[in-house]
């Protein structure tokens, strides 16, 4: 080769540097998370999860094969508007092999004026046929399960399934506080993201709101005096707030017929939360051993939540009311799951 054509240089070598981007992380760029049921709990969390970037690939599972194809198919053709990720459907469980993540939301529909946990028998019997299959598909994924009546599914689940529980774990009442710090907000005219509070024990007619515990920036709630609109936050005004918590499901259900966008949002944030390894505190459903005392039930506590799944389930202070009413919630969890043999 001659002098003069060695001095020659490629167009990449004479064209001006360009930024160098970074390249994904490799749990990020190949992540893939399944949701299991199509129906409108379903696709709003699938929904959710895209349009905010939650993983690269999700795939949707229902036996209703034109209803799961045709809602991946409405959430595919929005992609540009959001970051990118593929989104498929399928009536074939197979699709959901190597998950990273299984969302659970099939399950009975909660009519107008049930009870979540009047729901529990027919949505167990579902699980002994979707566990083990979606199991035998996903076998290292963290199952998170949506379906109500969330703590007695939770706890079946676990025995259907053989996981392990910081594996295999609810969505507890994540949603309930978002409501509960929603609610505080409104009242007294700050951001939601402002409020500290919990909603823990069932998802459902007994949960319980730790309002010793609850914060807006550093002031603590019992000491916060006058609302907005000037009414004082005291036992009356609060136990307002914790029944509309409560009853805040029923009254969409009966308006609408069912609950999904902010329960696919709080599904999202849980998500993104173990993909992410973020390790925030979540009062998700899992089985509980010696906490506070209270064994052999799953339902929501303080926990931390990351990339393997469960960690710390953390003891907040409590008042004695407070901690009545956590092991009335654990009894009324217990009752129901043994009248189905949990």
């Amino acid at each position: 080769m001659s002098e003069k054509s060695q001095d020659i240089q490629s167009p990449e070598e004479t064209a001006p540097d360009k930024p160098k981007v970074a390249p994904v992380p490799r749990e990020e760029s190949n992540t893939k998370v399944a949701v299991i049921g199509a129906g409108a709990v379903g696709s709003a969390c699938t929904y959710a999860m895209k349009i905010q970037g939650v993983a690269r690939h999700f795939v949707m599972y229902d036996i209703a094969g034109g209803k799961v194809r045709a809602e991946a198919m409405d959430i595919a053709q929005g992609s540009q508007f959001a970051p990118e990720s593929t989104v498929e459907g399928s009536d074939d469980i197979a699709i959901i092999k190597d998950s990273d993540i299984v969302v659970i939301t099939a399950g009975a529909k909660q009519k107008p004026g049930q009870s979540r946990l009047d729901l529990a028998g027919a949505t167990i019997n579902m699980m002994k046929s979707i566990l083990p299959a979606a199991v035998e598909q996903a076998p290292n994924a963290i199952f998170l399960m949506v379906s109500n009546p969330v703590d007695v599914v939770t706890y079946a689940g676990l025995k259907i399934s053989g996981m392990e529980p910081d594996r295999f774990f609810g969505s507890g009442t994540v949603l309930d506080s978002s409501r509960l710090r929603y609610l505080v907000a409104k009242a007294c005219g700050v951001s939601a993201q402002a409020v500290h509070a919990y909603i823990v024990g069932e998802h459902g007619d007994s949960e319980i709101p730790l309002w010793s515990s609850a914060m807006i920036g550093a002031v603590p709630l019992m000491q916060w005096g006058e609302t907005f609109d000037g009414k004082v936050l005291d036992d009356r005004m609060r136990d307002e707030i914790h029944h509309d918590v409560v009853n805040s499901a029923y009254a969409i259900i009966e308006g609408k017929g069912a609950t999904n966008y902010a329960i696919g949002l709080s599904v999202s944030h849980i998500v993104s939360t173990i993909l992410r390894d973020e390790r925030r505190v979540l009062p998700v459903s899992s089985l509980l051993n010696d906490w506070m005392g209270i064994s052999d039930v799953a339902m929501s506590v303080p926990t931390v939540v990351g990339r393997d799944g469960l960690g710390r389930r953390l003891v907040p202070l409590v008042t004695p009311r407070e901690f009545d009413g956590l092991r009335a919630s654990a009894n009324s969890i217990r009752e129901v799951a043994a009248k189905f043999g949990y």
